[in-house]
């Protein structure tokens, strides 16, 4: 899995506040008890100078430390004793004086045996779907709210299956990519006219593909390439965000088309194409383009890895957005 490291940093930043805010909250805590039972500040302290004493005890030279060691151990006994027995005074937990982890697996350090830990990963989640959102709609554009009644159930001529019955097939085939992601690698190129749920769907997908950690970019055609030409003058930022747009494990490219092509447009969509594909790394291209479209606007070499490497899904029916507003 790999993880956008613009995305990681904010998870860190607001993982680490949140650490911080539960430590400033446990110290307040503890100054409370302490206020109302000093005794418990002494002992605590006590307690702390006890560990230093003994190993000093261990390392004092020509006399044997093994009787200072155990009376050492014998007054950290009756300390923790009598602490014990002052908290249960003030009707509170034995523990309650020690901050405890959030999380037990990596004791709220975010990684656990050198991997990212999944109490890190939730923080990633939720920033990667803030993210998401400055883009499209999450909130609304899901596979529950895709509703195949906007599409004629009416057979055309020369038509082998209706509207709806074929853009059911699009939808199970897009939730099934979104379902399926990460246990094979895959690719989708969703083409047809404007209107007809191709952002919808595509929304969909990063929707449940990000809520399960992977990491997703969500962008325009155009707003990639401008990235891409910007690296070329060497600045640090525009070469990170075209890492991101390479390493990323979902790239969802929106509007392929609508841009200016040239070519550098066109070296930079085989880069995207051809790099990821050799990667493994899945992406989905939208667009108004057919597929012949695209090999007479990019390149045949482009077209032709697309429609070896990618599951092709054409959009059909009348404009939805036009229907939906006819109808208020």
């Amino acid at each position: 899995m790999a993880y956008d490291g613009k995305i990681m940093r904010r998870a860190l930043r607001r993982f680490e506040e949140d650490r911080q805010a539960r430590e400033a909250r446990f110290q307040a805590r503890r100054e409370e008890i302490f206020l109302r039972q000093p005794r418990l500040r002494e002992i605590e302290s006590q307690l702390r100078s006890t560990m230093s004493r003994i190993i000093v005890g261990a390392l004092r030279r020509g006399t044997d430390p093994l009787p200072a060691v155990e009376r050492l151990r014998d007054e950290n006994m009756s300390l923790q004793s009598e602490r014990r027995t002052l908290l249960r005074e003030l009707g509170l937990p034995e523990d309650a004086l020690e901050e405890t982890p959030l999380c037990a697996l990596c004791g709220d350090t975010g990684y656990r045996q050198g991997r990212v830990c999944r109490c890190l990963e939730r923080y990633y989640t939720q920033e990667q779907q803030k993210e998401l959102s400055r883009m499209l709609d999450l909130g609304s554009q899901s596979f529950d709210t895709f509703s195949l009644d906007w599409y004629s159930d009416r057979v055309e001529p020369g038509n082998s299956k209706s509207a709806r019955s074929h853009m059911e097939m699009v939808y199970n085939s897009c939730a099934e990519f979104a379902h399926q992601f990460g246990r094979r690698p895959g690719n989708l190129l969703l083409f047809g006219n404007p209107g007809l749920g191709k952002t919808h769907l595509s929304a969909a997908i990063a929707r449940e593909v990000s809520a399960a950690g992977w990491s997703v970019v969500y962008d325009t055609a155009g707003h990639v390439f401008s990235l891409f030409e910007d690296q070329k003058f060497g600045r640090e930022e525009d070469a990170a965000d075209v890492e991101r747009v390479l390493k990323c494990d979902l790239l969802i490219l929106d509007d392929l088309g609508t841009e200016l092509t040239t070519a550098f447009v066109q070296s930079a969509l085989y880069q995207i194409v051809n790099t990821r594909l050799l990667e493994r790394r899945s992406t989905i291209l939208s667009t108004n383009l057919m597929p012949d479209d695209i090999a007479r606007r990019y390149s045949p070499q482009t077209a032709s890895r697309i429609e070896g490497e990618y599951q092709l899904l054409p959009f059909v029916g009348e404009d939805v957005r036009k229907l939906k507003k006819n109808r208020c």
